[in-house]
This record gives structure tokens, C-alpha cells and sequence, in this order.
């Protein structure tokens, strides 16, 4: 399982291939009278061409961008101005930075990935000026591949199974310590079981306790549910296709304890990705595939500001638009991003590939 683990994670750094457009197309033309449009991406100059997988939208001015070659930027003009805020010696031990998550325009919290030592979590308080490492991983069986905060205080990190189970750790300081849980209440996983690091949304949660787990690579794709900040979980199949390490469930979002949208598919170019979103409405208990899913992978998805039945998916291929809660989907734009966030405020921010990063206004 490890190698296969691995070999995924290697595939998924040049994910999908080449570059497409930069910014998210116009409307589209036919779109119904009173339907709502997709937002226009408005692209922003990073700097720099890291891949960008980890994004963390606190308003339509402040983001924080995490990725590749030990990279994080933090803008706070509502990306006019991008500032290289990476930690010092990141780029020299060759972090992957895959999650992070924010606070506010000061503080975040950002996810390393990879095996044994390169895991690790750094955490700042000064908006990036300087960086204190809060955790790094000494197990050579653990990768961890995601991070969620139910409040400024209390989060959570998720590792590949260990021992057969996947291994969560903790913190209820805002990320300055870490401990392992205890793994009696963690189902056991499958034979080739695992989480994607992808777009930081294989591990996501909804007010002060609960949280969702997206899992790939299976005969199953699953998502595990925990509604006690991760001490007991349970396990329940998705109808995203799965059965090789380069397919299941990539990302979750939840508008609220109920309502949940997962996507995913096959990260391979030349593989084809059917059934490739499904919706609840139970909170996990049970998953439905989508009527009109997506066309090709999807690695990322957030619900639109205040609304209760729109949302956004991204993959390297385009951009899609639900209206309906997830049920049909239809493609509003065909830049290459890997991950997507939104604000309560009224902005959507999305980032990916080759320094991609981009913010629409929700109207």
C-alpha cells in the first residue's frame, strides 16, 4: 500500500499535463433568464510558477496561497500584490506545502506533505515573517495529507492509514502543539486506502465538532464522518468511482452539518472521470451521485457565499457551476485550477498550476 501511496503522490505533481487558459471564460451565452451565471475569474501575478494547492480565503482582500518548492504567499489588496511570506529554508528542504489554513490576514497554519520527516505543520502569527514548526511527522508509515480548524483554536490533520487506519492528529492550541488521537474509534481502512493531497479538502469540517474525511485509491471510495472532533468515526461508501490509486473522492465541501458535496474522479489526462461528484443531505450517511456530474476530474469544491443550493468545482480542465446543490453541474469556464474558496463576504478565490491564482466577485 505504501508504494502504491507513493506512486500516486509522485503522478499527482505534474496532475493532468499542460497548461490551459488562464482565466475563467464568460458566462456562458444560453444560461437561462434568472439563472445564475458562473463568476469571471479575474487572474492575479503571483510571482512565481509553484503549484498552488493549498488556499486559504479569509476575504475578498486577504488570501493565503501554499505549494510547491516550499512556497506561501499572502496577499491583502485582494491579489494586486502577491508577498512571498514561504518559510525560510522551505524551498532548501524540498517542503511540499499541500494545506493551509487561516485565520485571519496574521495568522495561518500550513500542511507539508509528503513521507517520514517531510510531513510537518509551521504555523505564524506575524502575517509570514517568521514561521515556528509545530509538528514533524517521525514515522516513516505516516503522509499526511490535509488539515481542518473548527475555530481558531481546535483543529485537526489527517495522515494515510497506519496500522491500518488512518492516523488523526490534534491540536487545541490554534496548531502550536500536536498529539496523535487514539485509533480505537477509526475504522479500519481498505487495502490501498488513502487520502489526496490535492486541493487541502480530503479533510474538512462544519462548526465546533464536526468533520469529514475523503478517502481514494480503494475498490471504495469513502467518506468518513466524525462528529466528536475526531475521537469516533464512521465509514461510508460513495458512488465515485474508485479501485485504482489514482481514483476516488478528491475533495469535500459542507454548507453545513447536513448538506455535503464530494468530487473527485480519475487524475490521469488520459483516463476519463464519470460519476465524478455526489451529494448528501444526511451528513455523510448516505452519498447519491450527481444527475449531471461534472465532465472530467474535479480536485476542488466550495459553496458560493450565502447560498444554499450554488457551488463551484475545479479541476485542471475547467471550472463548473451547480445551482441545485450538486445535482447537475455545467461548465463555466476551462482555466486549469486545482483548488477553490470562497468568503462570506462575496468573493471566490482559486489557485493551481505554473503560480494560477484567481479571485471573482459572487453577483
Amino acid at each position: 500500500m505504501r508504494a502504491l501511496g507513493k506512486t500516486r503522490r509522485l503522478m499527482s505533481l505534474g496532475l493532468c499535463g499542460a497548461a490551459l487558459a488562464a482565466a475563467l471564460a464568460a458566462p456562458a451565452a444560453h444560461a437561462a433568464p434568472g439563472e445564475r451565471h458562473g463568476p469571471a475569474w479575474t487572474p492575479t501575478d503571483t510571482g512565481t510558477d509553484a503549484r498552488f494547492r493549498g488556499l486559504a480565503a479569509v476575504s475578498s482582500r486577504t488570501a493565503w496561497l501554499a505549494g510547491s518548492k516550499g512556497t506561501v504567499l499572502r496577499t491583502t489588496d485582494g491579489g494586486r500584490h502577491w508577498r512571498d511570506v514561504s518559510p525560510p529554508g522551505a524551498a532548501d528542504a524540498g517542503l511540499e506545502f499541500r494545506d493551509i489554513e487561516a485565520f485571519d490576514a496574521r495568522r495561518a497554519v500550513a500542511l507539508a506533505i509528503a513521507e517520514g520527516e517531510a510531513s510537518r505543520v509551521l504555523r505564524t502569527d506575524d502575517g509570514g515573517a517568521t514561521w515556528t514548526e509545530s509538528f514533524r511527522n517521525t514515522d516513516p508509515r505516516a503522509f499526511y495529507d490535509c488539515l481542518t480548524f473548527f475555530d481558531s483554536r481546535h483543529g485537526l490533520a489527517m495522515s494515510d492509514p497506519v496500522d491500518g487506519r488512518f492516523r488523526i492528529l490534534s491540536t487545541a492550541d490554534g496548531g502550536r502543539s500536536w498529539n496523535v488521537l487514539p485509533s480505537a474509534g477509526m475504522p479500519q481502512a481498505q487495502a490501498g486506502e488513502a487520502g489526496f493531497a490535492a486541493s487541502g479538502q480530503c479533510l474538512v469540517s462544519v462548526g465546533p465538532k464536526d468533520v469529514w474525511l475523503a478517502t481514494g485509491g480503494a475498490a471504495t471510495a469513502r467518506v468518513l464522518h466524525s462528529g466528536d472532533r475526531g475521537l469516533t468515526w464512521t465509514a461510508t461508501a460513495s458512488p465515485i468511482p474508485a479501485g485504482d490509486p489514482a481514483r476516488g473522492v478528491f475533495g469535500l465541501a459542507f454548507r453545513d452539518r447536513t448538506h455535503g458535496i464530494a468530487v473527485g474522479g480519475d487524475f490521469r489526462a488520459d483516463q476519463l472521470s464519470p460519476r465524478a461528484s455526489a451529494v448528501t443531505s444526511d451528513g455523510g450517511r448516505g452519498w447519491r451521485p450527481s444527475q449531471a456530474p461534472p465532465v472530467a476530474y474535479r480536485s476542488g469544491v466550495a459553496w458560493l457565499p450565502h447560498s444554499r443550493s450554488a457551488a463551484l468545482a475545479v479541476g485542471p480542465t475547467g471550472t463548473d457551476l451547480t445551482t441545485d446543490g450538486g445535482r447537475t453541474w455545467r461548465t463555466v469556464g476551462t482555466g486549469s485550477y486545482d483548488t477553490v474558496d470562497c468568503t462570506a463576504d462575496g468573493s471566490c478565490w482559486a489557485a493551481g498550476e505554473k503560480g494560477r491564482a484567481a479571485r471573482a466577485a459572487i453577483r
